[in-house]
């Protein structure tokens, strides 16, 4: 009777590794994507910054140009 199993329990294994394979694969993928999404991020950020200091130093002139 054991004999008659073996060649189902490897079947069974081999499913379950390439069960693994799939799952580390998306894993993987989601890692890239999220990787890719807080560099984008950072992006906008940077770019929201330099726009509020722009927006800061040009409303600092003004305001010094109208003490004069």
């Amino acid at each position: 009777m054991r004999n008659a199993l073996r060649p189902c329990l490897g079947l069974v294994c081999m499913l379950l590794a390439a069960c693994g394979a799939e799952v580390a694969g998306t894993a993987a993928t989601a890692g890239s994507l999220a990787a890719t999404g807080a560099q984008q991020a950072r992006a906008q950020q940077a770019q929201v910054t330099d726009k509020l200091h722009s927006a800061l130093d040009a409303g600092a002139a003004r305001a010094a140009s109208a003490a004069d």
